[in-house]
């Protein structure tokens, strides 16, 4: 089982995907295949970035949200 990528990690892997994109020889087959990986990236950040936006979030006295 492969362990989860960190925020940083997923993020460097973007920044590659996004490099790979901008060469000029990057074949058409090649350019789907990086821009499929990157939208899953894109994905993975998003859902990270907002368990951590949760976790935050702490409850008041009066049972409402307030940031942490």
């Amino acid at each position: 089982m492969a362990r989860e990528l960190t925020l940083d990690e997923t993020f460097e892997r973007l920044e590659t995907a996004i490099g790979k994109l901008e060469q000029e020889d990057i074949s058409l087959e090649e350019s789907f295949r990086v821009y499929k990986e990157g939208m899953k990236l894109i994905k993975s950040c998003n859902e990270k970035i907002d368990k951590v936006e949760k976790e935050v979030l702490k409850l008041n006295g009066d049972g409402g949200l307030e940031a942490f």
